[in-house]
Parts: C-alpha cells; structure tokens; sequence
C-alpha cells in the first residue's frame, strides 16, 4: 500500500489490527504491530509509515528499542511524548515479562533465582549498574535497591553507599548484582576486589553477604557457585 494513503483506505487485508483480528498476531511484520500499539498516523502519513520510522531509528530490529529513550523517540517523524511513551512502556512491558519474579518474602535458593530476576533488565543496559537484593534473617527477600550506575570502580561502588540503605532497612543478608554490557560475566580483577571488600565490611556491620552475580548475554557468574568466593 502506498505511503501517506489514509489507514482507512487500505484494503482490510492491509490494515494492521484488522490483520491481527482475522488472522493473529504472528502473521503481522515488526513494523505492524508497532502500528497496532501507536494507532494513528498523521496528515500525509499512515500510523505504518511512522511505525517504519521508528523501526530504522532502532536498527530495524525490535530489540534495539530498548536502546532508545525519550529525545530519541521524539526526533522520530510523527512520534510525540504520547506515542513515545508508549513504546517505552512496551519496552518495560518485555523486560518484565522476560523475568522470572524474586517476589518479596520468597526464599532466596539460589543464584538462578537473582538472575532469572534481573536477566532482562539488565542484560539490555549499555552501562553497569549495581543493585543490592536485600534479605531478612531466614533470607526471604525484602526488597531491590538500585546503588549506581556507571563503571564498576570503587569510586562508583563504595562501601559506605552500598550499606547505608542495608542497615536502614534492617537487612540481615544481601546479593551483590551487577551487569557486564560487553555480555561476558567473567568477573574483573576490579570485580573481585570491590566484592572483597564489601564482605569484610558486611561482617564489620553484621550483614551477611551471601553471593555477588553478574549478569550477562544469556549466561551469568555466581562468585559462590564459579568458586570466585
């Protein structure tokens, strides 16, 4: 169909959300079902015409959304804060349902159950970020707590902005989390240092640190079950 021809002259076999009705979402391109989520297009440009754009601006592949933010999205012909908002929320959407939930007052089992929690989240980032999971005496999680972002240095994570929030909420126990954007969990010599001493000062404070992971591209390192302990 041609560009800027009004969704509403379309055939109906071409019309995206008539196609998802009759013949199911999986029979829709990516452009699409962008287009069912954005809805409606501009004088001069169908809803699919802006979808289009906004697939070239993430290289053409939906996962590259993540990689966008707000400005991003609105220097996209025809996308304003609205429409923006939505792919962004679409983006949350998919990282959410990607996880595997660490529910508040679950039993911590083991090193999958942090990452299967915080694979999709931060497996997409393009910085490190450094997250605390914090735990009560019989290690049920009480809540996450997001500490940095940026790169895994001391100056970044210290000790002292890691364990305020842990003391405040009254943690027993903590899981150390970060990711590596390179997509390799292999843990640094930097890694293994900042662990370190964020243990001894753990047993300084009477916190127990029960395991540090790192998340990768569909793999991750556990300091305690990878023997980095």
């Amino acid at each position: 169909m041609a560009d800027g021809v009004a969704l509403k002259d379309w055939p109906r076999a071409d019309r995206p959300r008539e196609k998802l009705l009759d013949h199911g979402a999986e029979t829709l391109s990516a452009a699409e079902l962008l287009a069912v989520l954005l809805r409606t297009g501009t004088e001069g440009e169908s809803v699919v015409d802006q979808a289009r754009a906004v697939l070239a601006a993430c290289g053409n592949r939906l996962r590259g959304l993540a990689d966008l933010r707000l400005p991003d999205l609105c220097r996209v012909k025809g996308i304003g804060p609205a429409k923006a908002a939505q792919l962004l929320a679409l983006v949350e959407i998919a990282k959410r349902f990607g996880e595997e939930e660490f529910a508040p007052g679950a039993p911590f089992k083991g090193s999958y159950d942090v990452y299967a929690h915080f694979r999709e989240r931060l497996a997409l980032e393009r910085h490190e970020a450094f997250y605390a999971v914090l735990l009560d005496n019989k290690n049920r999680k009480l809540k996450d707590i997001r500490i940095s972002q940026g790169s895994l240095t001391a100056s970044i994570v210290h000790p002292r902005d890691v364990y305020l929030p842990v003391i405040r909420e009254s943690a027993a126990a903590v899981i150390f989390v970060h990711n590596h954007p390179s997509g390799d969990p292999t843990p640094s010599r930097e890694d293994v240092e900042i662990t370190r001493r964020l243990r001894e000062v753990g047993e300084l404070v009477g916190v127990r640190v029960l395991d540090h992971v790192i998340v990768g591209h569909g793999r991750y390192v556990s300091f305690v079950d990878d023997g980095y302990w």
